[in-house]
This record gives structure tokens, C-alpha cells and sequence, in this order.
């Protein structure tokens, strides 16, 4: 499949060699969310084509949350990364001339928007925000769109109180990461947390993309143990930056290799989606500017 993939980007490839000169390497963060070895195993494909494509060795970087890829792109030694919405507004607001969105995980109706989802454990006896007062709620990461940033805005304006801890929560606290979340909803160490879906498809099977899908696939979780007790507006899907200082026919090889990936491998796609996708198509970045005043909005 490697050398299929090889052939049909001949064009790009034959690019890359050029560029070699230009590039001594090429870095892939990868935001947090599951272990970093789980993290680097589900993007292994991707930096195989990369490093292919542009003819010059690639490397992927796991940093422990989601800042260190910002301060990564931001710093110049991360090149490209899958970035939430939160975590591309941050950047931004940054650096506005660090990197720039080129394309955006669609889902299987085309769409390219996700939900933050609220979740228990099906014995717990929660079944809404309203069984949560003064219980125990689960946040990802403070620079995640869905782990914090959505959800410290809409599920105050459902249950009329602060985030704070002790006003309306019992405790509110940051577990880490999507899976780290995950994990402590279903072992019982916290009552409810949030994560992100797609929110098409079956609550069985995790729906066809998202933080719980990948739980599913891992083996980690049962979803008939979980039951949904929130889910939020939909969240524009974060987008994949390049560093703009890149040279041009990097940034084109790249996009070009990630816009044909589904075409071409629909594993790799999978894995590196995090479940079911129509693929990566283009985005810009007029389609985060809401996100960007929000997050702009909760930082003064």
C-alpha cells in the first residue's frame, strides 16, 4: 500500500526530493488524548508517507498536553499538527503569522463539525447535568475545545452557576486528556466528565469517530457502561496547520498528501482520524474566527 500511495502522489514526491534541500526534517505533533505510545502507533502511517513524500526523515512528537504542541508550532520545531479549534485559536492569538489551517476531518454526511459529550457510568444514577450537582466533573485539558473550552461556556448556561468548584460541581478537574477522562468515568474515579464525538452513528460503537470511538476500538471501555447526559452545540472540527515560514512546496506536498490519504489508505485515514471520515478536505481560517473571539473573550 506504501508504494501505491508513493505512486499516486508521484508528483508531490518528486517535489519533496527538491525540497530536501531546503528541510533537514520534518516534525508531526500530536495533541494529547490517549497515551502517547497509542498516539504515535495511530500517526506511524502518516509520518511513513511523509517522510516518503518530502524525502527527508520524520518524526513525530507526543508532548505530554496540548500546549506543548502549541509552544511547538509557535517556536518552530513542530512543522504540522492536528490542532482542536481552542488549541488553533490559541496559536493565533499567538502569533496570527504562525501557521496557517489548510484542510479539516469531514464526517461520513460531509459535514465537519463535532459535539463535546458529557458522560457517566450507567450505574451511577446520573442521567443529566442535573444529577451532577455537587458531584465530581471531568475536564481534558485546558487548552481542548471540547474537554473545557465549549463546555465552561454552554454547561454553565444550563445550570445557571459558575464553573467554579463548590458552586454547582462538587469538584471540577482537569484529567489530562480525552482518554484519561474516559478511563476515570468508567473505573469510577470521577463521576462525569466530557469528551469529544462526532455524534453520528451508534452510542454503541463509541459513534463513528471521536475520543470514545478510539476507547471502543482500544478496548478500553464497554459503551453499554456509559450513558450520555449532555451533549453540546456543533463544534467546527479543529483544523491541520503548517508552520507558514515552510517552504511553499512543502506546504503543497503536504496537503496534497493528506488530501488524497483517504483515497489512498483508508487505514491510515482511519487511525489517524480517530474512526470513520469522508476524509480531509480544505479549510481556511475565516471558519474559526468565532472560535478565536471566544477563546479570545475568556482569556481577558
Amino acid at each position: 500500500m506504501k508504494k501505491l500511495v508513493a505512486a499516486a502522489l508521484a508528483t508531490t514526491a518528486i517535489a519533496g526530493a527538491a525540497q530536501a534541500q531546503e528541510i533537514d526534517e520534518f516534525r508531526i505533533g500530536i495533541l494529547g488524548g490517549e497515551n502517547a505510545q497509542d498516539r504515535m502507533s495511530s500517526n506511524e502511517c502518516l509520518r511513513a508517507y511523509t517522510e516518503e513524500a518530502l524525502g527527508v526523515p520524520t518524526r513525530l512528537f507526543a508532548p505530554a498536553d496540548y500546549n506543548g504542541v502549541i509552544q511547538g508550532l509557535l517556536g518552530g520545531s513542530i512543522d504540522m499538527a492536528w490542532l482542536g479549534a481552542s488549541g488553533y485559536a490559541a496559536t493565533y492569538l499567538a502569533d496570527p503569522e504562525a501557521v496557517e489551517p489548510v484542510l479539516v476531518k469531514t464526517n461520513l454526511d460531509g459535514s465537519f463539525s463535532y459535539h463535546s459529550i458529557g458522560f457517566a457510568r450507567v450505574d451511577s444514577g446520573i442521567e443529566s447535568l442535573e444529577d451532577m450537582q455537587g458531584k465530581v466533573f471531568g475536564f481534558g485539558d485546558p487548552n481542548s475545545t471540547s474537554g473545557y473550552l465549549i463546555p465552561s461556556i454552554e454547561i454553565p448556561e444550563a445550570t445557571g452557576a459558575s464553573m467554579e468548584p463548590g458552586d454547582y460541581f462538587g469538584d471540577v478537574l482537569f484529567t489530562g486528556g480525552h482518554e484519561q477522562t474516559i478511563v476515570a468515568v468508567n473505573n469510577g474515579d470521577i463521576d462525569a466528565g466530557v469528551t469529544w464525538a462526532d455524534g453520528l452513528g451508534n452510542w454503541e460503537d463509541g459513534y463513528n469517530s471521536g475520543a470514545l470511538r478510539k476507547a471502543v476500538d482500544a478496548g478500553l471501555v464497554d459503551m453499554n457502561n456509559l450513558v450520555q447526559i449532555w451533549m453540546s452545540k456543533p463544534i467546527p472540527e479543529g483544523p491541520f496547520v503548517l508552520r507558514k515560514s515552510l517552504p511553499a512546496d512543502v506546504k503543497e506536498t503536504m496537503t496534497d498528501l493528506l488530501h488524497d490519504l483517504y483515497e489512498n489508505d483508508r487505514e491510515c485515514t482511519y487511525t489517524v482520524a480517530a474512526g470513520e471520515t469522508a476524509g480531509f478536505e480544505p479549510i481556511g481560517h475565516e471558519a474559526y474566527e468565532t472560535i478565536i473571539a471566544v477563546r479570545a473573550a475568556k482569556s481577558e
